[in-house]
Formats: C-alpha cells, structure tokens, sequence
C-alpha cells in the first residue's frame, strides 16, 4: 500500500467515524425555533413551555400539554370524553370524512378537536376546555360544540368560572350548517352563565380564525391573547382584495388586536396560569352570593344525538337571587 493510498484509507475511516457519531445523536434532542433558528435542548424548551429562550416565540403545543402547564396535579376530571362525531352528512371530498375522522383519532389520541373537563388551578376549581389544532385544524364540528356547551352549563351549575384555549381554524367545512349552528349554541350557553354572574375567560392562541372568533372567543368577561398569535376571521389575502388596500404587517396578530381594543391583556403562556389563578381569586372576592333552587345539568342548547349516553335536552328556568352583602 502506498503512502497515498494510506492517507485516503486513513481519511474515509475519520469520516465514517464522524457519521457514526451523528447518527448516534437521539432524534428530537435539539430543537430549531422557527423565529430565530437558534438550536436549543428539547428539555430546556419544555420546562419552558416550549417557549424559546432566547426570542420568546411560542410553539405549538398538544392539548394534553396545555393541561399538564394549567391545571394542579392529580385534580384533572375529564368530560363527556366519549362523545364523537356520526358523520351526519356522510361528507366526501378526497377521502369520506368518517376515515378522516379515524386518520386524526389515530395520529393525535384525541376522540375530536377539544378536551374539557374540571380541575384546579392554584387550588380553585374551574371548568376547562381546551382546543388542540392538531385534529384537523382544531375546526368546530359538532362534537366541539357539543362538548364546550355541556362543559359551560356542568359549570353554570356548579358555580365555576370557565376558561377555554382556543385555537382553530373556524368551522369545519365537512359537517357544513351543523358546524355552524355551534356557534349560536355555545353563544347561548355563555349567556346563561353570564346571567348567572360567574366569569369567563377565553385565551386565544396561534391561531385563532373564523367561526371561533366570530363566536365564543370574543364572547368573555376579559379576553387573553398569547403574544403574536394570529388571530382573525377571514383570511388576509381575503381582506385586502376585498378592500383592494395594503393591511399594516402586524394586522391579526395579538399586538394588534390589543392596541385597538379587540383583547384585554397579552400573557407570556409561562405566566398564564399565574394570571388565570390572580382574576379567579379577584373575581370570586368581589362576587355577590348565588343561589340556584334549579339544576341546570342539561341545558336547553344541548339536544343534538351523538354516540354515547343520551343527553337530557329538558330543563326548567334558573332562578338566582342576590343576596346583599354586609
């Protein structure tokens, strides 16, 4: 062998070598932000919420995630966790919606777009519902609406304040007007709890569009936005054609809406459950006393048929009487 050959034998082995050694790098043990490109330790970014350290901008995340950062251990109680979806409208486009259905059901481990339930935040109890846009862009079939109206009536029965995470992107076109219909009905169930004095906090994250913003999200007693979250019903392309003008660059976002009074407050999702805990405290000091002499554990806007136990549609009217305060 010659001294040449040698050198080139000697080269192909370090670079083989050093190949090795990248392959041996776990999958998913540094993550690139999508904002600034840096590189950062998944376990860093996940203590921090996936929240980057070092531009601040805010990650997707699961729904199981947003409850595991909100919600104090072992005091999760999920609901109506069963209730799905019977493809009423037996939709067709690429594929029949029911396997669509079951292609998400099986990527995420979710039964549809939204976990609710009840749990404590800081020791106080609320009712939670959680949009996660993973399943099919957290749209609001009938399911999503089924679930957050139940979950708004179980809490105007027992008292709770109500915070929903909302992220979606608006009505999901397979279920057409049932899709639509959900927003009048968990408008209406709001309105019962609006008359019954409890609070109601609707947090909009990236992104926040359509029928959900047209609806719910823009429904609550103090709105909270993540920062640069999207957050809009058409689309921007849409707007300035329609308008034939140019939108400012920070037009939809967070920033934006706040400025022009559209949100209350912008919260770092670090901070969020630490301001959630804060206006529950305030809002429950400052309440007057209810009484409730009626149940309102079935509600008059859920009466749609789903595949799980039936759900009582009959209900008699709520009388709260406040009672002065010392």
């Amino acid at each position: 062998m010659s001294l040449f050959d040698w050198f080139a034998n000697r080269r192909k082995s370090v670079h083989n070598s050093q190949q090795r050694a990248e392959r041996e790098i776990a999958d998913g043990l540094w993550l690139k932000c999508t904002a600034c490109g840096v590189l950062t330790y998944t376990k860093d970014l996940q203590a921090n919420q996936m929240v980057c350290l070092e531009c601040e901008h805010h990650m997707p995340i699961s729904s199981d995630e947003r409850i595991q950062h909100l919600i104090d251990s072992n005091t999760w109680m999920p609901i109506n966790a069963e209730v799905r979806s019977t493809d009423p409208l037996k939709f067709f486009d690429r594929k029949a919606y029911s396997d669509r259905l079951q292609e998400y059901q099986r990527k995420t481990g979710l039964v549809d777009a939204v976990q609710t339930g009840i749990g404590n935040i800081e020791t106080k109890s609320v009712a939670l519902g959680v949009m996660d846009f993973r399943f099919m862009g957290g749209s609001m079939g009938s399911v999503v609406g089924e679930k957050l109206t139940r979950l708004i009536e179980k809490a105007t029965n027992k008292h709770l304040p109500v915070v929903i995470i909302c992220a979606s992107g608006g009505a999901r076109m397979q279920e057409g007007m049932l899709s639509l219909m959900q927003m009048a009905k968990i408008s209406g169930a709001l309105e019962q709890h609006r008359e019954a004095k409890l609070l109601y906090i609707p947090v909009l994250t990236h992104p926040t569009t359509g029928g959900v913003t047209a609806s719910f999200a823009m429904l609550g007693d103090i709105i909270i936005a993540e920062p640069k979250a999207t957050i809009g019903f058409a689309g921007r392309r849409v707007i300035e054609q329609t308008l034939r003008e140019k939108l400012p660059e920070n037009f939809q976002t967070s920033e934006y809406l706040l400025e022009h009074g559209f949100v209350d407050v912008i919260v770092p999702r670090t901070q969020l459950k630490k301001t959630l805990a804060q206006l529950i405290r305030f809002h429950k000091f400052n309440s007057p006393t209810l009484i409730s002499n009626e149940s309102l554990e079935a509600g008059p806007y859920c009466n749609l048929a789903f595949q799980t136990e039936q759900h009582n549609s009959l209900t008699n009217d709520n009388k709260i009487e406040i009672m002065p305060q010392n």
